[in-house]
């Protein structure tokens, strides 16, 4: 999420494949008497057709997947347990993420490594698009209180340094959206209960480690990496940015190494002349990739 988000992800994102086409080609007899080619017998057909009909009764037995680690939810022969803390990092925080339920099946999300570094009492998911205080009284009633933040950058957002200096209470909470960028802003401006809370940004010069994935700027970052930079600002411990960020660090690597390639973020690609797409005929797509090419926030 954010000028920050990973969104969950450094850059960005595991590319969607589309469906195979399956095409038929019409039988040559079709074609030219424009119906139907007659069958013809020939030895052995009936058998044929009677083991083809058999293999269809067989049982399809599932693929299976590969066990996971509980701790850090990789599979086990790529577990990141050994780059995560021995113990839940203490935090007087709470950490609420609010995840699009696409992120959730997505392969290399860091959510589970960010949940796997905090007590389990001070990190939940929220998994949806739409909330309520009819689904969800819990959030409803975080929102509600004056010490929760959400993070999402904006013109209405306050810098998360300069609010906690001002702010007449410290804050407790803290809510981020988890996602793509169009998923986010979805999710943000169709939950009236997220423009309850402030709303606060991170103004950082860091560059994204999530290498992996294409973001939309140089300085946007994934949802690991923003919850890393604001629970450092908030528990004014710069150790824990440290200390979220190794798991991330050591999955990047890992890809890297296994033909994974590093993927720069759609600013850069623009400004240097390699983007690989065609520029978009529709004028607000178009408006946006204008202004990513001149450094101007979107």
């Amino acid at each position: 999420m954010a000028s920050q988000k990973e969104a969950r992800t450094p850059v960005d994102h595991v590319a969607r494949l589309s469906g195979e086409l399956r095409c038929q080609i019409p039988n040559e007899e079709e074609e030219r008497e424009g119906g139907a080619a007659p069958e013809v017998a020939t030895p052995g057909s009936e058998a044929d057709g009677a083991s083809a009909d058999g293999l269809w009764k067989l049982p399809v037995e599932p693929a299976e997947r590969r066990p996971e680690c509980s701790r850090c939810s990789r599979p086990l022969k790529v577990c990141l347990c050994p780059f995560l803390p021995v113990h839940p990092l203490h935090i007087s925080t709470n950490l609420y993420i609010i995840q699009h339920p696409a992120e959730e099946s997505k392969v290399l999300r860091t959510v589970p490594l960010l949940a796997a570094c905090l007590p389990q009492e001070k990190c939940k998911v929220k998994i949806g698009r739409r909330f309520s205080e009819e689904r969800d009284p819990e959030l409803t009633a975080v929102c509600q209180k004056s010490g929760t933040l959400i993070l999402y950058p904006g013109a209405e957002a306050t810098n998360l340094e300069e609010f906690i200096i001002d702010s007449p209470i410290y804050p407790s909470t803290i809510i981020i959206i988890d996602g793509t960028w169009s998923q986010a802003k979805d999710i943000f401006y169709k939950n009236s209960l997220f423009r309850v809370p402030k709303q606060v940004q991170l103004k950082t010069n860091i560059s994204s480690q999530y290498v992996i994935r294409m973001q939309p700027t140089n300085n946007c970052l994934s949802t690991l990496e923003c919850a890393a930079v604001a629970l450092s600002i908030l528990e004014k411990n710069n150790y824990i940015q440290e200390i979220l960020l190794r798991p991330l660090q050591a999955l990047c690597s890992f890809q890297l190494q296994h033909g994974a390639q590093i993927r720069l973020s759609k600013e850069h690609l623009l400004k240097s002349g390699l983007y690989p797409k065609p520029m978009p005929k529709n004028k607000r797509k178009l408006r946006k990739m204008e202004l990513l090419m001149n450094s101007v926030k979107i």
